[in-house]
């Protein structure tokens, strides 16, 4: 595969301001409607300033592009070796961009046919945050130094997010606020998620354990002492070189980082999510009751992030009875 060509990108674009919008409250819903959440906006706008920068070196216009621009791009992201599903990505920010000036999408069917033959020429399988298992969370949860905020802290984390499928940006995004304990459970209320987009209220539960180490309900109320006084703000904070504890939000990017300092350097913090969602299909636990937790819309989604692969353990063949 050709190596990538470096792009020279220009200064960070303005979005394309919003065209043809009704006027007074109306436009104000319909705005939020098209940009979307803030996170989505940061993603158009980090794909549109390579395809800006794209549309630099072949003097033509980003918008309105012409098919055969957009086309040549995707073919460009496929011989660089990106990823097809950060291909799709990148097309679908430059429609919405498209969208958000009042320019239909240049997603012709030329484009549509390209971006499926290179889905067929670059048919690898998107690499996969791998998971762990329970006894592998144990084991290092046994080596923990619990007598400093960093081993509480990252105690929290690990049991609260596997327990709780969460996604790490939605473990970022947790406040002390958003906690409430019961006699049965710590539930957590979510505000914002990949497929809640309009800010309803969800709810996560995570359920006591017999084993004090290991309970992800102990582990917080433990991290939450060390917050104390703190009632509000951001539940997993930063933390100085010295190990003092910060007010400032402990980033996602970060998550990623201890979790991959945990488990090595090929797991990520989406680890802790597909690890549950591998555990409880191991446990025999509904695609209902998995997706009551992990949010999830459909059960196509529950196949995609367990991790079952494993020819020998999980094969219908040698239960045949022969």
């Amino acid at each position: 595969m050709p190596k990538a060509t470096a792009l020279t990108l220009p200064p960070r674009p303005a979005l394309p301001t919003l065209a043809n919008l009704p006027e007074g409250r109306a436009g104000h819903y319909a705005e939020a409607g098209l940009t979307g959440s803030v996170n989505t906006q940061k993603a158009y706008a980090s794909d549109f300033r390579q395809f800006t920068a794209f549309c630099a070196s072949q003097a033509t216009d980003p918008v309105p592009a012409a098919p055969a621009t957009v086309a040549a791009y995707l073919a460009h992201l496929a011989d660089a070796g990106r990823k097809y599903a950060t291909i799709q990505r990148h097309l679908a920010s430059i429609s919405k961009v498209h969208q958000l000036a009042g320019h239909p999408s240049p997603a012709s069917p030329t484009v549509t046919t390209v971006l499926e033959g290179i889905a067929r020429l670059n048919s690898k399988r998107q690499k996969q945050a791998p998971a762990f298992t329970v006894e592998d969370l144990r084991t290092y949860l046994r080596g923990l130094d619990l007598t400093k905020p960093a081993g509480l802290r990252l105690r929290a984390l690990l049991l609260l997010g596997f327990t709780g499928a969460f996604r790490r940006s939605e473990l970022s995004a947790l406040n002390i606020e958003d906690l409430v304990f019961t006699a049965k459970s710590l539930k957590l209320r979510l505000h914002h998620s990949k497929t809640n987009q309009f800010g309803e209220v969800e709810e996560k539960a995570v359920f006591y354990s017999p084993q004090p180490l290991f309970c992800p309900v102990r582990a917080v109320q433990e991290w939450l002492a060390m917050l104390a006084p703190r009632t509000n703000g951001p539940l997993f904070v930063r933390l100085t070189r010295a190990g003092k504890l910060r007010p400032t939000r402990l980033s996602d990017h970060r998550m990623n980082v201890l979790v991959q300092e945990a488990f090595g350097p090929d797991f990520t913090a989406h680890s802790l999510r597909a690890s549950f969602i591998t555990q409880a299909v191991r446990n025999g636990q509904s695609n209902k009751a998995i997706k009551n937790q992990t949010k999830q819309k459909t059960d196509a989604m529950i196949e995609r992030y367990a991790r079952l692969n494993d020819v020998e353990e999980f094969n219908a063949a040698q239960h045949l009875g022969i």
